[in-house]
This record gives structure tokens, sequence and C-alpha cells, in this order.
């Protein structure tokens, strides 16, 4: 249902019926129960609120993996299902592994993860772009996609050796016994050599995305610049399933989907193949994307570690890319990271939430970390002032919509990502402020896809999976936590000189 009718039915007690399937509250690396359909109630105690997140991520399970949304979003996304296993490990690592490993299973010969991992259960017409649209196995052949999945030919930001780690700690004993990270680190490693290798399209050593949906900010405003050079698809030539399932002016416009489908036709009709004429529209370095690309490499150093190898290597590998992102896209005089087209090799001067993620970095300089900060609270994101979660863009920007999609919006896991970001360095007042706005957030939304910054209003889909499963890894946090370098990301002492 649209937003407003979501609004009124929060406020008659009438919600939607987030379509869950609930069993008791399993732990340790047990399967789910018998589904039954619970309805979201606002008025519930706040005790309720990680069975009512574990109802959500039960409703979405389908058997191998999780949905981001039963209606929206029918097939598994990469990133998505690396953020879901972060909080399915504290219901079932069992279910968090498999997660992870369903979409490993799809991965390409070249090393690269898909976007998306198609049900062939799910009507054709139930999402666009649909597989008949991608033509994995025909198109993809000569970059080795897979003949017995269909997938997408683009990729998500690389979350997922990060995931991989906190999954296998939640239950070493478990993650051994299932040889889960022996099995994974090969796979995880290929998928991050197809990156520093395969998509340093700009030459000075980090990732490019090719697409707008490789970020996983869809039609953020720094995409805006790059994306007018893209001829469109005709209107014609598509039709989006999005708009039967949310609000034409919370989605992006006709106009930038348009260019969506044209530069994915192209780079399907290039073989997928990088660096060539499929990809020559558009080719952007983004701060987030190479940030948890950078969180990534720590990962597989402590799971090289944990295989009997030093990890001294890729320890080495994440401190050389964080300077290189440094090098390429901080701005010391916005104090921001921004987006860099590679096609005119300039910067894109759009302030985004992007741009405060690598603050999860942690040899970020100890300058660069406290400007991202200051950044975080002033004018620009308005974080516990005007906004009580950070928005998705610049609250004075010219772009700004507090309900369109990435243009404004609060989204959970980029919120995630900041508040652990503020933990590594030290702002522990601040991060367990914004954990206690996320939790409050989710509770009142019905776990919303993503909210109004400033009042905490659901946008988009309800009982969203990610949304569902970061808000039991915050409930999980204790207030005093600290997401120990050693731990989650390896060498780089919190709080040390790191210039």
């Amino acid at each position: 249902m649209d937003r407003t009718t979501q609004l009124t039915a929060r406020r008659t007690g009438t919600a939607d019926p987030v379509r869950t399937a609930t069993s008791p509250p399993f732990s340790g690396h047990g399967e789910i129960g018998p589904s039954r359909v619970a309805v979201y109630d606002p008025v519930r105690p706040a005790g309720s609120l990680h069975l009512r997140a574990a109802e959500v991520l039960h409703g979405n399970w389908t058997g191998t993996s999780t949905v981001p949304s039963r209606g929206l979003y029918p097939h598994q996304w990469s990133w998505d299902s690396a953020f879901i296993a972060i909080g399915l490990r504290h219901l079932s690592p069992l279910r968090a592994q498999i997660e992870l490993e369903t979409l490993l299973d799809a991965q390409w010969g070249d090393g690269r993860i898909p976007h998306i991992v198609f049900n062939p259960s799910v009507p054709l017409d139930a999402y666009f772009p649909s597989p008949d649209f991608w033509r994995s196995s025909t198109a993809g052949r000569a970059a080795g996609a897979p003949r017995t999945v269909q997938t997408s030919g683009i990729v998500q930001p690389p979350v997922h050796a990060l995931a991989a780690w906190l999954v296998h700690v939640s239950d070493p004993g478990l993650s051994r016994a299932r040889s889960f990270l022996s099995r994974i680190y090969p796979r995880l490693a290929a998928w991050h050599r197809y990156l520093l290798h395969r998509r340093d399209l700009g030459g000075g050593g980090i990732a490019s995305v090719v697409h707008p949906w490789e970020q996983g900010m869809d039609n953020a405003p720094s995409w805006d610049a790059p994306l007018s050079r893209v001829t469109p698809a005709p209107a014609r030539s598509f039709r989006r399933a999005d708009l039967d399932h949310g609000a034409a002016e919370d989605r992006p416009t006709d106009l930038d989907y348009g260019r969506y489908v044209r530069l994915a036709t192209d780079y399907r009709d290039g073989g997928y193949a990088d660096g060539t004429d499929g990809t020559a529209g558009f080719a952007v370095e983004d701060p987030a994307f190479n940030a948890l690309l950078i969180a990534s490499e720590h990962a597989l150093a402590r799971i090289a570690r944990e295989l009997g190898a030093t990890g001294t290597a890729r320890h080495a590998r994440a401190e050389r890319l964080t300077a290189a992102l440094v090098e390429r896209l901080w701005d010391p005089a916005e104090g921001m990271f921004f987006c860099r087209d590679v096609r005119t090799d300039e910067l894109i001067p759009e302030r985004g939430v992007s741009g405060l993620v690598p603050l999860l970095l942690p040899t970020l300089p100890r300058d660069t970390a406290a400007t991202l900060v200051r950044t975080l609270y002033g004018p620009h994101f308005g974080l516990g002032g005007s906004t009580r979660l950070v928005p998705s863009y610049d609250l004075t920007g010219h772009a700004f919509d507090p309900h369109r999609y990435w243009r404004g919006p609060a989204w959970f896991n980029t919120n995630w990502l900041v508040e652990r970001g503020l933990r590594l360095h030290g702002e522990h007042a601040r991060a367990e402020k914004l954990r206690g706005a996320l939790l409050e957030t989710a509770d009142t939304s019905g776990f919303a896809e993503y909210v109004d910054p400033y009042t905490g209003e659901a946008c988009g889909a309800l009982g969203f999976s990610w949304t569902a499963a970061l808000t039991l890894d915050l409930l999980h946090e204790a207030p005093e936590a600290v997401h120990s370098t050693t731990e989650e990301f390896g060498k780089g002492a919190k709080g040390g000189d790191r210039r």
C-alpha cells in the first residue's frame, strides 16, 4: 500500500499485516518452525522488538535465502543478504551461513557476485529487470556466468567478507564443523580480485561501479551528472514493476529509470565485459563501495588467520586501499568524501551518506575521521539536531527530498555502518544515541525499508529484512560495546595515530 494508506493504518491501529513465519524464538543453529500471519502492532512493549524482528526474517525466508520484502523484492539481493546474515547470526548461525552460501553458489567464473539471484518460481512479470532481460547464462557466458541459475550481470557493495567473519565468530564451533570459512574463503578472495583488478577503471587503485544499482543507492544525486550523458531507453521498451508496490513520488523518476535500463542493456550486449564500450557511458568511484571493500579486506585477513595463514598481506592491502581512497575521493575543504566521475576525472560535489561511510575504516587518518564526525553533526546531515537518523543526502542540497528513495530518506544499513564507525573512533556516547534512535524507529515504523529523516515516517516496504536484521544486531550490542579492530578488522589501535 502507498505511504498515505500506511500512515492512516498506523493512526487507526489497522496496520498492513506483515507476513511472517514464527516458531518459539530459536537460538543456536536450529531450524525455523511452522508459519503464521502476524500483525505489526506499534503499541506492543519494547521487549517484543526482538520477537517481531525475528518474525519478519522468518516470514521472508524462502528455504535457502531471505528476500528483502515479499512484494517489491521477491528474489535474493547481494548486499541485502550480507546485512541479513549479520542479523540472522543472533537467531541461527546455521541459517546465516546458508544465506551467504546460497548467494556465493551463484558467483560467476570471473569472480563477480551478481546483485540479484533469481528465484525460478517467481513469475517473470513480478520484478523488472527480470531474468529474460539479463540473459546471464548466455550473455554472460564469456565471463563465466553459471548455467544452472539465473542472475543479473551487475554487482553490489562487497559487504560479504565482513558478514562472513561476523557470522563465524557468532558460533565458531559450528563454523569449523561445517568448514564454513575454508569453503567460502576462495570465493570471497576471487570476488575481491575481480573488484581490485577488473574494476580499477580509473587507474587510481580503487574500484569503480558501472551502474547506479551497483552502488546500492540507486537514484542518489551523485549519479545525476554522469547519468546525464546516457540516452534513456524508450519508455515503451520496459514496464516498471516497482510502481505496483510503491508510491511514484517515492521512487526514481521514469527518466532515471530509462537511463538505468539503457546502461544495463549496453553492459549486457557487451557480454558484461568491464572497461569496454559496454561500460563507457558510466563509471564512478564511490566512497561507500570502496570503504566496504576495505572493511571486508580486513575481515578476509582475519579469516585467513583463522585458516592458518598470517593475513599480513591483506591487512597491508587494506591500508594501501585506505590511502588510495583518501587520495582519490577525500575533499578536506568540504570535510567529505565525494564520488569521482572516471570519465571526467573530477569529483562530483554532491554530499551523500556514502561520503560518511569511510568512518567505518580503522586506519582512517585521525584528522579525517574527526572532520567526518563534525560533518555528520553539522548542518548538511543534522544528526542529533534536526534529524535523529542520518539522511541519505545533504539536507541543504538542491535535490533533497525526505521521501524519494536515496535523495533524502534515512536507511537502516547506512545508519548501522555509521554507528559502527562512531564506536570504532571512540564516539561512544554519540554511537549509543544513534543506536537508540535506530531501535525506536524500527519499532514505530514497522521495520520500514526507509524513513523520513525528520519524522521517522515509514516509506517503501514494511517488514523489510535488513531493517529487521540490523535491529537484531543492535539489540545484541551492549551499550558499552566497542567493535574491536583486533577482532573484526585486524591491525590498527582505535584512537591511535593513523597519519
